[in-house]
Parts: C-alpha cells; sequence; structure tokens
C-alpha cells in the first residue's frame, strides 16, 4: 500500500550498472548504495522512499502514470539519458500534482553539450546535479521543504 508518506525514486536507462559504468564519471557507487542513502534521507522526514529502476521508456512512463494514481508525497526522478530524449516521460510527469525533483549524479553541464539540455526540467519543481549521491538525498530535502511549504 502506498502512502502519502511515500517518495518515489525512478531511475532510468544504465543506472542499474552504477558501480561498474563509467567510474571515472559515476564513482563505484552502486544503485543499492543509492536507495540506502536515499531511505536514510527520506527516514530523516518522516518519509519512505519506494524504488524504481528501468532501462525501458514505456516502463518508467507507466511508473510516473501508476504514481498519478498513487497517494504519494512526492518523486525523485534520474531518468538517465531519457533526461535528453524523452517528451514522453516529460508528459508524463506534467499529469503530476506532488513536488518533483529531477536528479543526476553528475554535472551533465560540464559533459557533453547534448546532456545540457533536459526535456524534463520545465515540468518538474526543481532539478539537483553534479553531487554524486547526495544529488538524492538533497533532491529529498528539497520534496520535504516543499511538502512543508506547502502544509503551513
Amino acid at each position: 500500500m502506498v502512502s502519502r508518506k511515500d517518495i518515489l525514486v525512478i531511475n532510468g536507462p544504465n543506472l542499474n550498472m552504477l558501480g561498474k559504468r563509467e567510474p571515472g564519471i559515476y564513482g563505484t557507487t552502486t544503485l543499492a548504495d543509492i536507495e540506502a542513502h536515499c531511505q536514510a534521507a527520506a527516514k530523516a522526514h518522516g518519509l519512505n522512499c519506494r524504488f524504481f529502476q528501468s532501462n525501458n521508456e514505456a516502463a518508467i512512463i507507466d511508473a510516473i502514470h501508476q504514481a498519478s494514481q498513487d497517494n504519494l508525497a512526492g518523486m525523485v526522478i534520474n531518468a538517465g539519458a531519457f533526461t535528453h530524449t524523452s517528451i514522453a516521460i516529460r508528459d508524463a510527469l506534467a499529469i503530476l500534482s506532488v513536488p518533483v525533483v529531477e536528479t543526476h549524479l553528475s554535472n551533465t553541464y560540464a559533459r557533453e553539450e547534448f546532456r545540457h539540455h533536459s526535456y524534463l526540467a520545465g515540468v518538474v519543481t526543481g532539478v539537483i546535479n553534479g553531487f554524486g549521491i547526495h544529488s538524492y538525498s538533497l533532491a529529498i530535502d528539497a520534496v520535504a521543504a516543499t511538502l512543508a511549504k506547502e502544509s503551513s
């Protein structure tokens, strides 16, 4: 059962390969490390994280659609390369009425030119990137702060 205290953390393509994939850029942190880090960050705010990872664009869209029907508190999304290519994920995110923070481990603006544009940024609450694993906890902090502001 999904609770209003739940944040959904979505990770997109190739993030299941963290720890092995381009360690010079992403380090040796694994997806399991990120999930544990997120759970601790959420717990500090009295929240809980649920996790979803897929290399498939349609599956990510389906997860966002399901989230729009669940009683979630918010969402953190690292859509990976789909950030720079997917109008469909952007359109799915636009359906949501909860705080959504786009996040990336690396500073996408310090990388290849094609990574400088996010199709998602215009429909999310905010974007945090470049802080490695801490990008996720900062994103959870931002979701929690937005929720606190909305409830006051």
